[in-house]
């Protein structure tokens, strides 16, 4: 069912999915970009072509069939979320994602609640297991335990080697480098001061890429004290897979990790590693059944106990 709730006056739309006799109440937020509630994403600030990922919404169905309650939601000034997309930081992104847990916790009064949060919304999932008493559980789906920069950094040097060939070719004969464009891009936002800039002619959220740059998860990892389930693959081309351990050596609670053989940022298996550059074609499958098992046995394990 279609549900609405206020974050700091603006509207916020999601999916609520109901189950008959829940045992929990799961809320599920998506990673960065123009994302709705199913982690769909449309290419383009008008462009036609949908990157369908399904990432959130495939988790939710997996937690619906363990009779786990779920809600997700679209992004500010994405499908029927209100507000500016372009002008919302990090800042904003966590306070949605706040006013959702706290609706959905009146919706399921003395239900269990657990955040699941996929890319950077393993930032916000991770906060509100720290400062929400009412959590009793966090799923982190591809989640750093680095500051934005350091990732950033991260994903540069790893995504140079993946580049197509003419793409490689064409930055050979116009004698550009990559990795340096990059990093300049990176300094300008980092350096600006309106919300929104022009980056390379294309309307930049400068003051999320600012907020982003800046965060750092470390200290919300370390005050967690309910179970942590952290599941990133081992093709990650977005976030370091050694990353799992550090957030296990971090929290206080209960913590189950794992790196999974090859997959990709999205779940998909990237045997090849290309990265972003196959994720069309990974799209073609689901989400690995292997990931969505584990997050149902996981929520099922501490339910019980």
């Amino acid at each position: 069912m279609d549900a609405h709730f206020y974050s700091e006056g603006t509207l916020i739309a999601g999916t609520l999915a109901e189950v008959k006799d829940p045992v929990a109440a799961a809320l599920v937020i998506t990673g960065s970009g123009r994302l709705n509630r199913d982690s769909d994403a449309r290419l383009g600030r008008r462009g036609p072509v949908v990157l369908r990922t399904g990432v959130t919404r495939q988790v939710a169905e997996a937690l619906g069939a363990a009779n786990v309650a779920t809600l997700r939601y679209d992004k500010r000034g994405i499908g029927a979320s209100g507000g500016d997309y372009l002008r919302a930081g990090l800042t904003e992104n966590l306070a949605d994602a706040r006013a959702a847990l706290r609706w959905l916790a009146a919706r399921f009064p003395g239900l269990p609640l657990l955040t699941v949060g996929h890319s950077e919304g393993t930032w916000h999932a991770a906060r509100l297991a720290a400062e929400e008493k009412l959590v009793a559980g966090t799923v982190l789906l591809g989640a750093p335990a680095r500051t934005g920069e350091e990732i950033i950094n991260w994903q540069i040097a790893a995504l140079a080697p993946t580049l197509p060939r003419p793409v490689r070719l064409f930055i050979r004969l116009t004698g550009q480098d990559f990795v340096r464009t990059q990093h300049k891009r990176v300094a300008l936002l980092k350096a600006s001061k309106p919300d929104v800039i022009r980056v390379g002619g294309v309307r930049a959220n400068a003051r999320w890429w600012r907020e982003f740059l800046g965060h750092d998860p470390v200290p919300d990892y370390a005050r967690i004290a309910a179970p942590v389930l952290a599941i990133t693959g081992g093709h990650d081309m977005q976030v370091p897979p050694d990353d799992v351990a550090a957030i296990g050596r971090l929290v206080l609670g209960p913590f189950d990790g794992h790196v999974l053989g090859d997959l990709s940022h999205l779940l998909r298996p990237d045997p090849d590693r290309k990265g972003p550059a196959g994720y069309r074609r990974a799209l073609r499958q689901p989400v690995s059944a292997e990931v969505l098992a584990l997050v149902t046995r996981w929520a099922a394990g501490i339910l019980a106990a």
